[in-house]
């Protein structure tokens, strides 16, 4: 399970070296193959190639006449390209996303579960303020993160 936040650089190339935390989960699985792809060209997503298999596989067991599904499966395949790491941890980010969501330099890598994402860190720090949590937000959070049989 990938988690928390690293800071990390693109080089000129377009590479990004993948912060140790994360290399040491995929190295265990022994991963070299990714996925990186957008939802919203804003950020990219690096999915481990057996990760993204699954969440194919969930997707092709949900109706095909499903317009979230298709325009789902229409940006992330715009944006998505499959990548082998180098002997260095590198990948290189697909060129549309790093003009689109401006990841050519300093970026943040955020653990999200199963799955990293890279940010343009300049533009992830001026949009943390409007993403503090509601108290609608927290109740949705306490009855996804309840245990079964608990109450809240």
């Amino acid at each position: 399970m990938f988690r928390g936040n690293e800071p990390a650089k693109v080089d000129e190339k377009g590479r990004l070296k993948i912060p140790a935390a994360f290399k040491q989960l995929v190295d265990a699985q022994h991963v070299t193959q990714f996925y990186i792809t957008s939802t919203d060209g804003e950020c990219a997503e690096i999915w481990p190639l057996p990760e993204w298999e699954k969440q194919e596989e969930r997707l092709d067991s949900s109706s095909t006449m499903d317009e979230a599904i298709d325009n789902y499966l229409d940006l992330t395949s715009y944006y998505g390209q499959q990548v082998e790491m180098d002997a260095q941890g590198r990948v290189v980010l697909p060129q549309i996303l790093r003009e689109t969501a401006q990841l050519n330099a300093q970026v943040a890598v955020l653990g999200k579960l199963r799955y990293i994402v890279v940010k343009n860190l300049q533009k992830l720090k001026e949009s943390l303020p409007a993403k503090a949590l509601t108290s609608e937000d927290r109740k949705s959070l306490a009855k996804t993160l309840a245990r079964p049989g608990q109450t809240e």
